[in-house]
């Protein structure tokens, strides 16, 4: 009889004890019961027979998780505090005993013969690949159209070469069909692209295709990274200063920092590309420049002192731009009709019942919808507080400005580009079609619209509520703000000259920066040393419950505990900015130190029953 540690998986359960008659390799994916349930668990160890009486193991499995991704688990299981289950949760592992086909065969054949390259670098470009090529990890800061993806692309063709595999990561919503025709056209049926839009039918068959080999370059969304790829030769980690690669549930992994740390693993190089980078990567490793970019056509900026509305100058420039047959896009923050439903005599706003946030209006579905937890309720016709009738809306979104050019100028074909209504793969593709085949004079969206789309003859670009983010309480506010004006902007003038018109009372900030990003992050150095990553760590610690004093005073306990720890500072604690989500009272504690080491010993040693842990936290809301 042999006895085995064993972790379940996706469980917050410490390892568990478990028997089997037979010798189990290290890492083997098996069957366990837990209380009437069968569940999945995988070996950790072998171990001595315990004292207790334990329960033998239902059944094995043919897959297995490399030493790697055991490894990989283990770390992120210590660093982002989750169980080693919920860790190896993020894993899909390998599959052994597994006997060649002669598809197979025949595909390691084929994939000897490697396509003559029909990627052209130009001088720069091929530079900036030879830099890239000589750093474990490195950074390729490059403009808006300055031909980072044919980098990447000549890069995947050296590796098929030596018969390797590259994983290629992107935002979830950069995973676009031209991105996948892209490498398709090129790479062929040696190209797999997963995401959360791929069905489970589908996912068997692109693992089959990881499994046999013939998949070579794996393009995915964070998911992807950790996927069974064998002989892997590059990780291209692209657009990373995207806040997506940050989980926002257990495990709170960040995978920009996961793809450095798996690089090291496998010991290969690992590149992260974005033409307005993190400043995380920016300070911690080499890069190169890659100014410019194939278009040749200039982009006028102008600025409007203004909330955010579609004032007539903004009307005016899209009505005069789409009357010459061009394109246009309007950003703005929010989506649904309005963020806000507010009463013209109290003041009082409508607020969700289960979260401390305003409700947004819907008026298609002739709804007030909370973002946070989904509540949705008829929109009312007075004021629940005071009773008064006369209710007005607050902040824009984006179907009301759809609403308004469709009520007002009829002869302009709008799409709406959000969540709502980009909800699949397919619509996704459609309007994408459709907008590119100037099928859709205006495209009125939210964040979506920033994020790696080709838009081929856009001349015009509306950009509001930039000042809303601008002035949030997160260090990052300047980052995210400048970098989005920029993404936004970098869509348009793709083919002749353009025209960005920004919204905002903070005009000067702007334009001290506007085609300058490097200087950006060279004066924002001065502002973050000694106080904000990455010259420093920070660690969130969160407290929910449905009764608010229960809440406080476990983070009360928490802060009692932490004040022993020289190395750590707590920065403030309290409610949290959002005090109620999904009728949760939310408590928080925030730490800096100058090593992780301090913080996770700090926290290991301190931490209370409700205490949930975000390191390096990215939201502070």
């Amino acid at each position: 009889m042999y006895f085995y540690e064993v972790s379940l998986l996706n469980s917050p359960l410490l390892p568990l004890t478990y028997h089997f008659d037979t010798d189990l390799k290290v890492g083997l994916e098996i069957e366990v019961q837990l209380r009437n349930r069968t569940l999945l668990g995988v070996v950790l160890k072998v171990c001595n027979k315990p004292t207790f009486t334990t329960t033998a193991i239902t059944a094995t499995s043919t897959f297995n998780y490399s030493t790697i991704q055991m490894k990989c688990a283990k770390f992120i299981s210590e660093y982002y505090f989750c169980s080693l289950g919920e860790a190896l949760q993020l894993f899909t592992p390998f599959c052994t005993n597994r006997e060649m086909s002669n598809r197979e065969l025949k595909i390691e054949k084929d994939n000897d013969v490697v396509k003559t390259s029909t990627i052209a670098l130009s001088e720069k470009q091929g530079e900036a690949l030879a830099f890239l090529q000589k750093c474990p990890v490195s950074l390729l800061f490059g403009d808006t159209g300055s031909g980072k993806t044919e980098i990447y692309m000549k890069w995947f063709e050296e590796i098929l070469a030596q018969d390797k595999r590259a994983i290629f990561l992107m935002p979830e919503i950069s995973l676009t069909p031209q991105m996948q025709i892209r490498l398709e056209e090129h790479f062929g049926d040696a190209v797999v692209m997963w995401h959360s839009k791929v069905t489970k039918s589908q996912k068997k068959k692109l693992l089959e295709r990881i499994y046999d080999g013939s998949a070579k370059i794996i393009a995915g969304a964070r998911s992807a990274l950790f996927l069974p790829v064998k002989d892997l030769g590059l990780i291209v980690v692209d657009e990373e200063h995207d806040d997506s690669y940050k989980a926002s549930s257990r495990p709170r992994y960040h995978a920009r920092d996961m793809a450095i740390y798996m690089g090291k693993l496998y010991d290969v190089p690992v590149v992260l590309g974005s033409a307005t980078p993190s400043m995380s990567s920016y300070v911690k490793f080499p890069h190169v420049r890659l100014k410019g970019g194939h278009f040749s056509a200039t982009r006028e900026f102008t600025f409007e002192s203004c909330r955010e509305e579609i004032t007539a100058s903004v009307e005016s420039a899209i009505v005069q731009t789409t009357g010459q047959g061009e394109q246009a896009m309007l950003f703005i923050p929010t989506r649904a009709n309005f963020k806000y439903l507010i009463c013209e005599a109290c003041g009082h706003t409508h607020s969700c019942p289960y979260c401390s946030v305003g409700m947004s209006v819907h008026r298609k579905s002739n709804a007030i919808k909370c973002h946070y937890c989904s509540f949705s309720e008829p929109i009312p016709s007075q004021c629940t507080e005071c009773g008064h009738e006369m209710l007005t809306s607050n902040r824009l979104g984006t179907a009301e400005a759809v609403h308004f050019f469709e009520e007002t100028h009829p002869d302009i074909r709008v799409g709406q580009f959000d969540r709502d209504a980009v909800s699949t793969q397919n619509k996704l593709k459609k309007l994408l079609k459709a907008f590119n085949a100037k099928e859709i004079d205006l495209l009125i969206g939210t964040q979506m619209l920033s994020k790696g789309h080709d838009y081929h003859d856009v001349t015009l670009a509306v950009i509001l509520g930039l000042d809303n983010q601008l002035n949030m309480s997160d260090y990052r506010a300047r980052e995210k703000t400048l970098s989005l004006l920029i993404q936004i902007a970098g869509r348009s003038g793709r083919k002749k000259a353009a025209k960005v018109l920004v919204q905002s009372y903070n005009k000067e900030f702007f334009e001290a920066y506007i085609g300058k990003y490097e200087q950006f992050l060279e004066d924002e150095k001065e502002f973050r040393k000694g106080l904000y990553p990455p010259y420093k760590k920070l660690a969130r610690i969160l407290f929910a419950h449905k009764y608010a004093n229960k809440a406080e005073e476990a983070m009360q306990e928490m802060v009692e505990k932490l004040r022993s720890f020289t190395t750590v500072e707590t920065i403030g604690y309290g409610p949290s900015q959002i005090e109620k989500i999904a009728n949760k009272y939310r408590y928080q504690i925030l730490l800096r130190a100058d090593k992780s080491t301090d913080l996770i010993t700090a926290i290991q040693s301190s931490r209370v029953s409700l205490a949930e842990i975000d390191m390096d936290p990215i939201e502070f809301n």
